[in-house]
């Protein structure tokens, strides 16, 4: 296996070379391992994490305790839209899918690079607007569709693969 690079992470790649030299020196890799909590409801948030082969899934906690999952997070994107949307917590919980790495950045640094109104600006909201959809399209599945969440979870997986569930 060769050596992991912050371009794994599709989001990252996108960016522009001036924007990758500033936030490229700041980023952590970052095991992550499956059922991992990563953040809660309603926690602060003080990092992003930009998965290049760990898959994190997004869960909407209700009050009794149940839970949905509303999106799932792999290369092609980041956890913790929120920062640098304005908020200062998250509404989700967010777990480990399927283990593996990611990039971890102080939240601080994307938000600041977002304000500077430049190609992160441009590029964030449009993999926001992907996320959003893909959230209406899991609402709509788990609404309409009766399979066992394991069905649904391993649906979704197999495109991009996870080796400690046997996907690939």
């Amino acid at each position: 296996m060769s050596p992991t690079e912050p371009s794994d992470n599709r989001l990252l790649a996108a960016m522009p070379p001036e924007v990758q030299t500033r936030l490229f020196p700041h980023l952590q890799l970052t095991n992550l391992t499956l059922g991992q909590v990563i953040a809660e409801s309603g926690s602060p948030l003080t990092d992003v994490y930009f998965p290049v082969d760990a898959i994190i899934s997004l869960l909407y906690v209700m009050e009794t305790g149940a839970s949905a999952e509303i999106s799932m997070i792999g290369n092609e994107g980041l956890f913790g839209v929120s920062v640098f949307m304005g908020g200062e917590s998250t509404t989700s919980r967010a777990v480990v899918q399927c283990s593996g790495t990611a990039y971890r950045l102080p939240g601080y640094r994307l938000k600041d690079e977002f304000g500077r109104h430049g190609a992160a600006l441009d590029i964030l909201p449009r993999y926001t607007q992907s996320l959003i959809a893909q959230m209406s399209q899991t609402a709509v599945c788990n609404r309409h569709h009766t399979l066992n969440n394991n069905s649904v979870v391993g649906c979704c997986c197999r495109s991009t693969g996870c080796p400690a569930r046997g996907w690939t």
